[in-house]
């Protein structure tokens, strides 16, 4: 009895404690972006140094940045899949790189890329949780446990998303060739009952630390909430044409992908040459387009206020384009995960095409998110589960027509990447 009241408290504690990582994290994330991309510019224009290039430079130094840590430490952080992988197979993830995960996953995420900071995050909290585990191995197995309910916090956290944090590490994790598969492409297995106890204990815990810290501090990341849709007869006229457009959209992923895999391929022996040339063609995107930088969460906030003051062409080209600088960034060096991205990328192509037809920017955006996220993750539910963290429950059903439509889109194999 003893024992299994220890491993409880261990569990809601290290779920705290990974809401308050995820917080700490986004903290040093928008401070750095806030100093680098708007207190340096504003100091250089106030210098008489023009700053219209400032994406293009800033943005290469930061692959020269990138490629150098990289050669130093090595390809930190992992993937979120291959963190997946090797929690679900073995029950533990190697902690001996946790430093360099940690700063893996922020350098970029500072220098604009336009990735997410989910994998880095969930590499350090699973290690860290092993790193318990492995010294407190006179709880027992369930011990073994730790490191998933610790990805199930962060997770949630990271997102916002408790259904989601607690779906992802339940999905299988290995695909036909044995290697990492995305967590979204895989069916649910049905967890034990105290598995689920478990999970839920560590998501209150880190979801419960990110609103303390919120309330008492302010709160860092994450995507703006919309409220309720407004469902007429212009929205249902628009309705499959705004989620054939958002499918087309998500489908343009695999083969961004493909090329930049390509790319990456030919220039695999210049591992500082390859997120250079990230950097310089994601900074001269940035330069016409700038919400084609960064992660997403803030802009997305951003746009949600200020939506009709661009055209629907700009508004519907970043969106497009944000899919193409998030497999730049993964493929060429920039680490980090595409869940923040693509949701932005459904955000602006929404609000494009609410302007162009009139519709409900609410509706337009859940269509067109739902089908593009559910074009990339191939699994609608798991899709659904996630994009709550941005729309209502109220539209749910939306969600899941759009997310299921997406998900049918033919892939060929040949975009796939290789297990």
């Amino acid at each position: 009895m003893g024992k299994r009241l220890l491993f409880i408290i261990m569990t809601f504690a290290f779920g705290a404690f990974a809401g308050a990582f995820a917080w700490a994290f986004f903290f040093l994330m928008n401070t750095g972006i806030s100093f680098l991309w708007e207190t340096v510019p504003e100091a250089l224009a106030a210098c008489g140094l023009p700053a219209v290039l400032y994406p293009l430079v800033f943005c290469t130094l930061g692959g020269l940045c990138i490629g150098l840590f990289a050669k130093r430490f090595g390809p930190y952080p992992a993937e979120m899949n291959a963190v997946m992988a090797e929690v679900k197979e073995t029950g533990r993830y190697r902690y001996d790189h946790l430093g360099a995960s940690f700063f893996g996953a922020l350098l970029p995420l500072l220098f604009g890329g336009s990735i997410g900071p989910e994998a880095g995050l969930t590499g350090v909290i699973a290690g860290l949780c092993t790193w318990v585990g492995d010294r407190l191995r006179f709880v027992g197995s369930e011990m073994r446990e730790l490191a998933e309910a610790g990805t199930a916090a962060v997770i949630s956290a990271i997102f916002a998303a408790p259904l989601f944090g607690m779906a992802v590490p339940l999905v299988g994790a290995a695909d036909e060739s044995g290697g990492p598969r995305p967590v979204s492409e895989v069916h649910l297995s049905v967890p034990k009952a105290a598995k689920i106890a478990v999970y839920l204990l560590a998501v209150a815990g880190a979801l419960g630390a990110m609103m303390l810290l919120g309330h008492l501090f302010g709160a860092h990341g994450g995507l703006p909430r919309f409220d309720h849709l407004s469902l007429g007869a212009l929205e249902l006229v628009w309705g499959i044409p705004f989620i054939l457009i958002g499918t087309l959209t998500g489908w343009l992923f695999f083969p961004f992908g493909a090329a930049a895999r390509f790319v990456s391929e030919k220039l695999s022996s210049h591992l500082v040459l390859k997120p250079v040339i990230a950097g310089a063609i994601l900074g001269a995107i940035g330069i016409g387009l700038p919400f084609a930088l960064f992660a997403g969460e803030a802009q997305s906030e951003q746009l949600a206020g200020t939506w009709t003051a661009y055209g629907a062409g700009i508004l519907i080209l970043t969106g497009i384009a944000k899919v193409l600088t998030t497999q730049l960034c993964l493929n060429m060096g920039w680490r980090g995960g595409h869940f923040f991205p693509l949701i932005f990328a459904g955000v602006s192509l929404g609000y494009g095409l609410a302007l162009l037809t009139g519709a409900d920017p609410r509706f337009t955006l859940c269509a067109v998110t739902g089908a593009l996220m559910g074009a990339v993750m191939r699994q609608p539910v798991m899709t659904v589960l996630l994009l709550f963290l941005v729309f209502p429950l109220d539209g749910a059903f939306v969600l899941l027509v759009a997310a299921a439509l997406g998900s049918i889109a033919p892939i060929p194999h040949a975009w796939k990447p290789k297990g």
